[in-house]
């Protein structure tokens, strides 16, 4: 049994580090038809304040199914150090959606399903990975102690800086969508910077993850992090500026401040 989780495990793990190269690649060609990028064509839609809550929503019961059979259940470092982990999920899974609901921000051509499906399918891998190494194969006791915490709290730091300025750009973000009157020019904080500092805080937050973690998953997750939302903040940053001409600033980076 041991065995068959761990070959399971690996091969997940294997699956997470080789689609993220031909995720990269294809997304620079093809955006998922949501948001700015909606388009038809992708077959039947649902609401979606539903669809973020269904498809990210493993993170949290998955984990929360997975994490008592690690045999680092009884271990304080392992309640620890999933805690960011399922801080942020929390807020994507139950706050996020609610936001969209209540500020009626909800595209009236909804959200593909098929998009929602392989969004629910990574993150059963994602969350198995994370929650599995996490709760069973991370091994507190040969970490030297000093070094366990000098990471997790220098990834904590991260994390939190890269969850703030997730969430204050994604509240900017409902906000204009909450005036009507269509899309309009984000200004303002880290958007004086960037087009999509959302995705910027997200990358930041995984990052910080996987120094938490100290792990091939916790770094597999940033990896694939960065190949999904790169290539989608460089097709919005286009979007910007192909809609708003000479009124878009041009000194805006799509996702890395003055980098990319």
């Amino acid at each position: 049994m041991a065995s068959s989780d761990q070959t399971l495990f690996q091969y997940c793990l294997l699956t997470l580090y080789i689609t993220a190269p031909p995720t990269f690649i294809s997304l620079r060609f093809l955006q998922a038809p949501y948001g700015k990028h909606h388009r038809p064509g992708w077959g039947p839609t649902m609401s979606p304040p539903l669809a973020w809550f269904l498809m990210e929503s493993p993170t949290l019961w998955l984990t929360f199914l997975i994490f008592p059979f690690g045999r680092n259940f009884n271990n304080p470092k392992s309640f620890i150090l999933m805690s960011p982990f399922l801080l942020h999920y929390f807020h994507r899974t139950c706050i996020y959606p609610i936001r969209l609901y209540v500020n009626n921000t909800s595209q009236k051509s909804g959200f593909p399903v098929t998009v929602a499906l392989m969004a629910f399918g990574f993150n059963l891998l994602n969350a198995y990975l994370q929650a599995r190494w996490v709760s069973h194969y991370k091994d507190y006791e040969g970490d030297d102690g000093r070094l366990f915490w000098w990471r997790f709290l220098i990834g904590l730091v991260i994390f939190i800086g890269g969850m703030w300025i997730n969430i204050w750009s994604d509240k900017v973000l409902v906000g204009l969508k909450k005036q009507g009157g269509g899309y309009k020019i984000p200004k303002g904080g880290w958007f004086e910077l960037v087009s999509c500092p959302n995705y910027f805080g997200e990358i930041v937050e995984w990052f910080g993850w996987g120094v938490m973690t100290w792990s091939w998953a916790g770094f597999g997750f940033f990896l694939s992090t960065c190949a999904n939302l790169v290539p989608r903040a460089r097709a919005n940053h286009k979007w910007y500026l192909d809609k708003f001409g000479e009124d878009y600033p041009k000194g805006r980076k799509a996702v890395i401040p003055f980098v990319y």
